[in-house]
């Protein structure tokens, strides 16, 4: 399986053009041809899907601000996360296609309406079809920056076909247990994709950079999402992304999980994450002298952070 994957993602930095016929985008490597209709594990055609596209307030202050984030959801994911707030659009193909034409258009639009970012929110498995579109939105005069709003789960030449575009990644590091991601993600070599991408993630993005409004501008947030019964997994992210980044990373320290129906399988996740629970991840961040992190107010997990995917 190694084999493949290492021959895969050689043939994805040597030939682009080819990637959709032969899909190897991700760490699951399908290699289906997307380009014939068919499907593979994030469930993507060749066709790019917009669930929604809307100024979003629910950011990282230094993303939204007050003007709030240009946010684009994409449909799909090579993900199953089985706490999954976004599954209605996550687990199937919906929304609209759009051409990459359309698609500047729409970045160029949020620009207009006030938007501090063009925040690209699960574009994992659509990079090929974005670049042209990003490319083209700065041709015809997008000032804003680029976030590149990710699940952790990708592979490196992956990332690197965002090098030069991307001028932000605000990533997901889920799980440091093997086992947990397999059970609650289907992924057990997520601990090891989350690592590669960050480290590929800093070394195109460097030190933050923020305007004088205190809006980031460029860098690397990490995002980690407590789960209930998981402090010792966070702690672990935590000191991972202290250890290797310092403060070069900000980190966001989130408790807004919110069980969702279909979870009766998993009772040890189907509750909110306890103020105890959360007190005891900041406590430990703290005894390691971060500076650099985001934290949430008491009852942050509420439904209502649930986008409505009724888009326009």
């Amino acid at each position: 399986m190694e084999e493949k994957r290492e021959e895969g993602e050689r043939c994805f930095s040597e030939d682009p053009s080819g990637i959709l016929s032969s899909c190897r985008l991700c760490p699951r490597q399908c290699a289906v041809n997307r380009l014939l209709g068919q499907r593979g594990f994030c469930g993507a055609s060749a066709k790019l899907f917009v669930a929604r596209a809307a100024l979003h307030f629910w950011e990282e202050p230094c993303i939204s601000g007050k003007e709030g984030s240009g946010a684009v959801f994409f449909t799909g994911c090579a993900l199953r996360c089985v706490f999954c707030q976004n599954s209605a659009i996550s687990r199937r193909e919906g929304g609209r296609a759009l051409r990459p034409s359309e698609l500047s258009e729409l970045f160029l639009r949020l620009q207009k309406e006030g938007a501090n970012n063009i925040n690209l929110v699960s574009p994992d498995h659509e990079i090929p079809l974005l670049v042209p579109a990003m490319r083209e939105a700065r041709e015809r005069g997008l000032r804003i920056p680029y976030v590149i709003n990710c699940s952790g789960y990708e592979c490196r030449p992956q990332l690197r076909l965002l090098k030069g575009l991307a001028d932000i990644y605000l990533m997901d590091f889920k799980y440091m247990d093997p086992e947990k991601a397999q059970r609650y993600s289907a992924a057990f070599d997520y601990p090891k994709r989350a690592k590669e991408s960050l480290r590929e993630m800093t070394e195109q993005c460097g030190e933050a950079v923020f305007d004088s409004r205190g809006m980031m501008r460029r860098g690397v947030i990490v995002r980690h999402l407590l789960m209930p019964g998981m402090v010792r997994d966070g702690k672990a992210i935590v000191r991972y992304v202290h250890e290797h980044y310092g403060e070069k990373v900000y980190l966001s320290l989130m408790q807004q999980y919110t069980p969702v129906p279909g979870l009766s399988a998993y009772p040890e996740i189907n509750r909110c994450v306890t103020k105890r629970e959360y007190g005891r991840l900041l406590d430990y961040a703290l005894s390691l002298g971060i500076e650099h992190a985001f934290i949430q107010e008491e009852g942050a997990a509420k439904e209502s952070f649930i986008p409505d995917w009724d888009w326009l």
